[in-house]
């Protein structure tokens, strides 16, 4: 039995859908910023620079939304088999205040503190 009611439980499934649509829409988007900087274009040194540096900056934004990505698939897995909203590692409740906030946490506030800590 969840702590979650089911309203509160639709809320969530459809935030995360809406979350889940637009992280692949900006992932879609992001594919040509993250194509290789053609090194023999004739343009400046400088602008050859900024070009690498805005492609690393693009690869690593693609992969922080590949990661919340998975994590979204995941909280919408947990959902479907009434695990959401629990936290994977300690099993108690990640709670609505965290929820709202990131519904795809896997993770309650004490363990994700621990987990940053290096625990």
């Amino acid at each position: 039995m969840s702590y979650l009611n089911q309203d509160e439980l639709d809320r969530f499934e459809q935030r995360l859908i809406s979350l889940r649509d637009e992280l692949e829409r900006l992932l879609e988007a992001s594919k040509s910023e993250t194509a290789p900087v053609d090194l023999d274009q004739p343009i400046g040194r400088l602008t050859r620079m900024d070009a690498i540096q805005q492609q690393k900056m693009a690869e690593a934004s693609r992969r922080r939304n590949e990661i919340r990505l998975k994590q979204i698939s995941a909280a919408l897995g947990a959902l479907r088999k009434g695990d959401y909203g629990y936290c994977v590692r300690c099993e108690d409740e990640i709670g609505n205040e965290r929820l709202e906030a990131r519904p795809e946490s896997p993770l309650c506030l004490d363990c994700q503190n621990e987990l940053e800590a290096g625990g």
